[in-house]
């Protein structure tokens, strides 16, 4: 059962990154592009998914267990350090350089796109760095 509502999850947030257009690298260039020719469509879009996911957070978090599990997996709050802050920036870089972010690169796989199987594979290769300089 918890395979199909994460399926089921995973169809859903693909069909919303199509709906909200943010699958169109060009797109989300456009909307980071504020100093340029600037294309605001995509705050909407982070808008409603911002609002859709502080109702679903409120409602879930007033639960004492989760629906499909033991316990809710939350992460510790640990407040601002220098990997959030080296993850953050190559976030935004990796985002700004090719119009693509976790989410819609992975979705794009399907496409076959040569620019989305690129950005996963350094992806990949950055996540893979990442884990290995950890403090163990």
């Amino acid at each position: 059962m918890r395979w199909l509502v994460a399926f089921i999850s995973g169809v859903g947030f693909a069909v919303g990154l199509a709906v909200g257009g943010m699958l169109d690298p060009h797109r989300v260039l456009g909307f980071l592009d504020v100093l340029g020719r600037w294309d605001p469509t995509l705050a909407f879009v982070m808008a409603g998914a911002w609002a859709v996911n502080a109702i679903a957070y409120r409602v879930t978090m007033r639960r004492s267990l989760p629906r499909f599990g033991a316990a809710f997996a939350l992460p510790p709050s640990r407040g601002v350090d220098r990997r959030l802050l080296v993850g953050s920036a190559l976030f935004g870089v990796g985002w700004a350089l090719s119009g693509y972010c976790p989410g819609p690169a992975l979705t794009n796989l399907a496409t076959g796109s040569w620019t989305a199987i690129g950005f996963v594979v350094a992806m990949a290769a950055g996540m893979s760095v990442g884990q290995l300089s950890r403090p163990r």
